[in-house]
């Protein structure tokens, strides 16, 4: 969801009289509408010299907001389209590849958690490149992270056999592929959110290079800010961006990659930003850290919709994988067997990331 000032254009109703009505009772975006008495807007609109416009408006916000809610799909629905469409982007990173059975899924959100220099823009930017080689990935640069010359150094990297005149063919349509967006706070995400539903909207029905991955690097760094505090409205404006992001991922065939940081937790332990609220959207979650000493770069996966829970704890199949075949007393995979380490978070972590050059 985004400011009413961006809404004009597309629904004429939502003018600047519409916008002043609802700027005199705190209401800026359509967030505002989440955590305020509509019965009460409405008589105030009443009131008003323009209330028949200021009611249609109001009806208009309300059915954008239901038109953002999914409908419900049966079983074969929902089997088809992940037949179809919810295919698997290899990010390039082998060891990572292998814990999430074979990339970063299509039409979900996945996100990677760890501390600073831990490695977690080191993955989005390789995984840009990689998947930029065959489709279009949009980067939504919150902290001026990205950084072309280190996409150019794994391009380099995994084409050392090419002549020159590939290798710069290749970097070529990787860089055109990449379109990055700087974006500070939270309202310019939802801004550029909304103009890609709608960019994404037309790809669906022609042709062209298709955008595949979306990425946020980093969601923490836009929404903290909003947070905290005896009002709900932050708390609002994060379940809204969860929910935009994951439409936008199921809707239109997106693999959505989004980083967030770590908070001191009880017991001077480590846990994800955000909260419990934030906790339930990402469909996978990936923690990331760094060995100082050896200078390796370890992750291990805290959530995953493959993953399963035993009564007794997963059972090992003695090579060191977790065997994750239905068997009596194990809830069945919900879509295809995952082959991972065992990690019983988040001690014995798998190292998979070679460290190239410094992480941020």
């Amino acid at each position: 969801m985004s400011p009413l000032k961006n809404l004009e254009r597309e629904y004429p109703i939502i003018d600047s009289n519409f916008q002043q009505f609802c700027a005199s009772h705190g209401i800026f975006s359509v967030e505002d509408f989440l955590i305020h008495d509509l019965y009460t807007l409405a008589a105030y609109a009443e009131q008003n010299i323009s209330s028949e416009t200021l009611k249609e408006g109001i009806t208009q916000v309300l059915s954008i907001m239901d038109d953002m809610h999914q409908p419900c799909l049966n079983g074969m629905e929902l089997l088809e389209d992940a037949k179809r469409n919810k295919h698997f982007l290899p990010t390039g990173i082998q060891g990572i590849d292998l814990l999430l059975g074979g990339g970063i899924c299509v039409g979900q959100l996945t996100e990677l958690v760890g501390p600073s220099s831990s490695g977690k823009t080191q993955v989005c930017l390789q995984t840009a490149s990689n998947v930029a080689r065959n489709y279009m990935v949009l980067y939504l640069d919150t902290g001026n992270s990205f950084s072309p010359q280190r996409i150019a150094h794994f391009l380099g990297k995994t084409n050392e056999l090419a002549s020159a005149k590939a290798k710069d063919q290749i970097l070529q349509k990787v860089m055109s592929n990449i379109l990055c967006h700087s974006v500070f706070d939270i309202f310019g995400m939802f801004n550029v959110l909304h103009q890609l539903e709608y960019h994404l909207g037309h790809q669906d029905r022609g042709g062209g290079c298709q955008m595949r991955l979306l990425i946020v690097d980093s969601i923490s760094l836009l929404i903290a800010p909003v947070l905290g505090g005896t009002s709900s409205q932050g708390r609002a404006l994060m379940t809204s961006a969860g929910y935009l992001l994951k439409k936008l991922a199921h809707q239109h065939n997106l693999a959505v990659l989004v980083i967030n940081h770590t908070v001191g937790g009880e017991g001077g332990t480590s846990k994800p930003a955000l909260g419990e609220s934030w906790k339930s959207i990402p469909h996978s979650r990936l923690l990331l850290s760094c060995d100082r000493g050896s200078n390796v770069y370890n992750v291990s996966i805290l959530k995953h919709p493959s993953m399963v829970v035993t009564p007794d704890g997963v059972k090992s199949t003695g090579e060191n994988v977790v065997d994750m075949t239905e068997r009596n007393g194990l809830t069945a995979p919900r879509a295809h067997d995952l082959v991972c380490i065992p990690v019983p978070r988040p001690n014995n972590l798998l190292n998979v990331l070679e460290p190239v050059g410094k992480i941020i």
